[in-house]
């Protein structure tokens, strides 16, 4: 149960931060794989990320169903986490969100790419979601988990990708690792704007994004997911204990 309360008290706080960080407003949500069971994921009912509780936390199958007795409705868009986990048995953490920041590269063609060092675990290109290519007219939620396996499969093996009209979701190996690359695919799309204006911007290159990527997942004292869920969880006024990492 320690590895249980840990894991929900890390969930919590990612709420907290991606509130506090302008990554998510009354909408949006993060969730993560149970830490017992690989077939399991939890995640908050439908409440406003910034209101997150422990007591919230409710418990998912990978098909979405859910599985206890905590009160409340569960998100709708629960199968964008359900279907990412169940295709990639890698992930431990999904953050859905409609930060505005990237929405504008979802809508015009113009791919979204790392411009910056800290922005590397977005990979080389963020690829584009269209809900009506499969769907057609729809009210652009994916409510169902014929919906979510069809965006787990575009986004195939990478950490991001942006949802046409709609915003983003996020993968990764923990809480925190999700957390970072939400954060920076919000600042990398807003930097990548500002360079655009002023001329030809120079991207990453692909080995400069696999040797950051690298020192990301090496985790480093002071360095990397750590360091920067410490300086999170100050600015949103939640203790944190260094180095732990979920």
């Amino acid at each position: 149960m320690a590895k249980l309360d840990s894991l929900i008290e890390d969930l919590v706080a990612a709420n907290r931060i991606l509130a506090n960080e302008g990554i998510v407003d009354a909408f949006g949500h993060i969730s993560a794989r149970h830490p017992d069971d690989d077939g399991r994921f939890l995640l908050s009912r439908a409440i406003s990320p910034e209101l997150v509780e422990p007591g919230d936390i409710m418990e998912f199958t990978l098909d979405g169903a859910h599985t206890d007795s905590v009160p409340g409705k569960p998100y709708l868009e629960r199968f964008i986490h359900a279907a990412l986990y169940q295709t990639r048995p890698e992930i431990q953490s999904v953050v859905h969100s409609h930060s505005r920041g990237p929405i504008p590269f979802g809508l015009t063609g113009e791919k979204l790419r790392p411009v910056v060092h800290s922005c590397a675990t977005l990979g080389a290109e963020v690829p584009v979601w269209d809900a009506q290519t499969s769907f057609g007219d729809t009210d652009l939620l994916v409510s169902n988990m014929s919906m979510g396996l069809d965006l787990a499969r575009a986004v195939g093996d990478g950490n991001c990708i942006l949802m046409r009209g709609h915003g983003s979701t996020v993968v990764g190996k923990s809480i925190r690792e999700a957390v970072y690359t939400a954060v920076y695919l919000d600042v990398n799309a807003d930097l990548q704007m500002k360079a655009s204006s002023l001329g030809k911007a120079t991207f990453l290159s692909a080995g400069e994004i696999e040797k950051i990527n690298l020192r990301l997942s090496q985790s480093r004292p002071g360095e990397g997911f750590n360091r920067s869920w410490e300086y999170w969880c100050r600015r949103a006024g939640i203790h944190s204990k260094p180095g732990e990492s979920l």
